[in-house]
């Protein structure tokens, strides 16, 4: 068997990356307002000016969205980021979820609880959860973000970022990915650089769903 260097460490993004922020908490934002849906368009900035939101209006809503109605329990999974993340941690890599949840004061307890919930919920495989927002101090190897702020610091101390698309952050210059099938392929071009990639072992089941059918085989 091939060398493999120690552990290859991909920090990964939670909203905009894994789970839909924006359409769901575009629905619950149009539901509290009274408005379709369709007024509050997806194709934003970082702002949300284009929703009409005022000074204090995004903390006010979302403190409503996460405490009220419990939305980091719902989020939509992004397509493909249950399987591609399997298949990365199964080749190796080590997935530690890193996000800036813990933003609405006295709530803390109902982001975390709500946050693994949908994590356990989506089959997303990870080994560290990590909360905070000076991305930066977190020891990673490559990071996926969506979040302006945090791939500009990420860059700005030399870390490798891939971009995951969004209407907010065009105007960034890096490697982008639109899907995570893109995404796929440019984290294990970076592995493969890392010497951390390993095969699937012979007779382990690769399919994302294998520890829910293994409970109730």
């Amino acid at each position: 068997m091939a060398h493999v260097d120690a552990t290859f460490i991909l920090g990964v993004d939670l909203d905009g990356v894994c789970a839909d922020h924006s359409v769901r908490f575009r629905d619950l934002v149009a539901e509290r307002l009274g408005v379709d849906p369709t007024s509050l368009p997806l194709d934003r900035s970082w702002d949300f000016h284009e929703w009409g939101f005022g000074p204090g209006d995004f903390e006010d809503h979302h403190r409503w969205a996460v405490m009220e109605r419990r939305m980091f329990r719902d989020l939509p999974v992004i397509a493909g980021a249950p399987e591609t993340l399997w298949r990365l941690s199964d080749a190796g890599a080590w997935i530690r979820i890193i996000t800036h949840r813990l933003c609405v004061n006295w709530g803390h307890a109902i982001a975390v609880a709500d946050t693994v919930e949908w994590l356990d919920t989506n089959a997303i495989p990870y080994r560290d959860l990590c909360f905070l927002g000076a991305k930066p101090q977190v020891e990673a190897d490559l990071y996926i973000d969506d979040g302006p702020h945090n791939i500009e610091d990420l860059q700005a101390a030399g870390n490798e970022v891939i971009i995951f698309d969004a209407p907010y952050n065009r105007h960034l210059d890096g490697r982008r990915a639109r899907t995570w099938a893109e995404a796929e392929e440019m984290i294990e071009e970076v592995m493969a650089r890392h010497r951390a990639v390993q095969r699937q072992l012979p007779g382990i089941d690769p399919g994302v769903d294998r520890l829910e059918r293994r409970r109730t085989g």
